[in-house]
């Protein structure tokens, strides 16, 4: 989804997304439902950097193009149109993208978006940053769906390589 302003995607109350109640210090990533389960929002940090790097990497475009592209991309995370464009004058300022405006484009002039070399090897380290992230992931969901479980109370677990009580 894409939003206008800058003001938080959802209302948070007690209970809710990044609800965290009156005082209350508990997590934002996850919060318990009406009935009595967990709803749980797994996120990659600072993933629309990435996400936005690799929208650039595929061609030159404008704001708005690029803010559907991410929404598309990342469907559980709205896009704030103003934060977008701030983290886009943040990277130019830092020399990852550069900007024009076009007036050859269907309708207004627009300002359009490419990524430098620089931000190719960026967008690359991202990449093995984020695969090692996903071997991490991995890892953890096999230990999960296999034999490293144990019963509540008991103090022994599987061996995954041997299968044996330890």
């Amino acid at each position: 989804m894409v939003r206008h302003g800058h003001h938080h995607s959802r209302e948070h109350g007690p209970g809710q997304p990044g609800g965290r109640g009156r005082g209350s210090r508990g997590p934002r990533c996850r919060w318990p439902t009406a009935a009595g389960g967990w709803e749980v929002h797994a996120r990659v940090e600072r993933f629309v950097e990435p996400a936005l790097l690799l929208l650039l990497r595929e061609g030159e475009t404008h704001g708005y193009e690029l803010a559907e592209a991410l929404a598309a991309l990342a469907p559980d995370d709205d896009v704030d149109l103003g934060n977008l464009y701030r983290l886009l004058r943040s990277l130019e300022a830092e020399g990852l993208v550069v900007s024009r405006w076009r007036d050859d484009l269907p309708g207004r002039a627009k300002r359009t978006y490419a990524l430098t070399d620089e931000g190719r090897a960026l967008l690359d380290t991202w990449a093995e940053a984020m695969t090692r992230t996903r071997d991490t992931i991995a890892a953890f969901l096999t230990r999960y769906a296999g034999t490293g479980r144990h019963e509540p109370g008991s103090t022994q677990t599987r061996s995954p390589e041997r299968g044996t009580a330890e």
